[in-house]
């Protein structure tokens, strides 16, 4: 779990924004949205600069509440939810058949707490790809406190134009990170051309169900406060993304939703009916305080003007997850293994 008090929260907010323009940088995200009457044409136009606010915005509050890894997982009874963040990466890990000495890029790694986690437990060396200044200086610090300085870096690109060589990685993964993406067979066109011949991608997902019915005012509703809270452009169907993939030329592997069997609800850190003691600064109480505690570090010039906003638009993603899970029309583990056939030598 993250070591994040309130000091580090209160200071994080912005990121590399300055901090007399983090209100101007609210007001402008704020607009991208359709919660707020934005057109989803003009956030994949100016995704860069969404998804950039987003976590500049963001990444203090998810590292608080969060930990390092900003990801859902399937949780078994009795498991605690870090227990599951850890074992979803394994997972993963494991479906990729990674082997020590590989070297692995993950796609939009955040902070890097997936790719430490991977490349401890694989022994490889993984790449964290991330357009996002402040994220990669977080990454770097925690990396070097951990000793994965040496074998694990980050490169600053963006994932629809990639600055790396053809055939670079022995394998490839993202982690409800290309869901940012403005056209997912574009982005994974670029996965598709830095894998090598014959190895996968393996991806988490965050899309709309089958269930999903965009003439249902409610569905529509939860899925604008999904794109608001969370920096997207749009939440795409399950189905889309598969075929997304088959057209940048992947031969599917297997897929599933991993929502489906997960004995624990995956929301459930996120219910304000649910408490538990060793994720307290979810639950309704632990909310009520931080949201407190950054009215407070506002008014006295510790946090910038906005934070507070920030928070109320994580708030509302959070009721958006909570609500279109319940209601079986979303899922942030849409989860499948796509390889690059052995025959394209490029």
């Amino acid at each position: 779990m993250s070591k994040q008090g309130a000091f580090d929260l209160a200071s994080g907010v912005g990121g590399k924004i300055n901090k007399e323009e983090v209100l101007s940088a609210v007001d402008k995200y704020e607009k991208y949205h359709g919660y707020y009457g934005g057109e989803e044409e003009e956030r994949k136009n100016n995704y860069t600069d969404m998804v950039n606010k987003y976590y500049d915005l963001c990444t203090s509050f998810y590292e608080y509440g969060w930990g390092e890894s900003f990801h859902f997982a399937p949780r078994w009874k009795g498991e605690s939810l870090q227990e599951s963040i850890k074992r979803h990466e394994h997972f993963l890990a494991l479906q990729l058949g990674l082997k020590p000495g590989q070297k692995v890029l993950d796609v939009g790694c955040g902070i890097g707490g997936p790719l430490r986690e991977i490349a401890r437990f694989s022994s490889t060396s993984v790449t964290g790809l991330n357009n996002n200044e402040y994220q990669i200086s977080r990454g770097q610090v925690l990396n070097r406190k951990v000793g994965l300085d040496q074998t694990c870096n980050f490169v600053k690109g963006d994932f629809m134009k990639m600055p790396f060589p053809d055939n670079s990685f022995d394998a490839v993964y993202a982690i409800e990170a290309t869901c940012h993406a403005p056209d997912p067979v574009g982005c994974y066109k670029e996965i598709y051309r830095v894998l090598k011949p014959g190895q996968c991608f393996a991806v988490y997902e965050w899309c709309m169900t089958d269930s999903y019915n965009p003439n249902n005012e409610e569905h529509k509703r939860i899925k604008a406060e999904i794109e608001l809270g969370n920096g997207l452009p749009e939440v795409r169907l399950t189905t889309q993304c598969l075929e997304a993939a088959k057209q940048a030329g992947f031969e599917v592997v297997w897929d599933k939703d991993l929502a489906d069997d997960s004995p624990v609800p995956w929301y459930l850190p996120l219910d304000t009916s649910h408490f538990s003691l060793s994720s307290f600064r979810l639950t309704a109480v632990g909310r009520l305080f931080t949201r407190n505690l950054v009215s407070a570090l506002e008014y006295v010039g510790l946090a910038p003007k906005g934070s507070q906003r920030v928070q109320a638009f994580l708030e509302k993603a959070a009721e958006g997850l909570v609500g279109g899970a319940k209601k079986g029309i979303f899922t942030p583990m849409y989860f499948f293994v796509v390889r690059k056939p052995i025959s394209d030598s490029q």
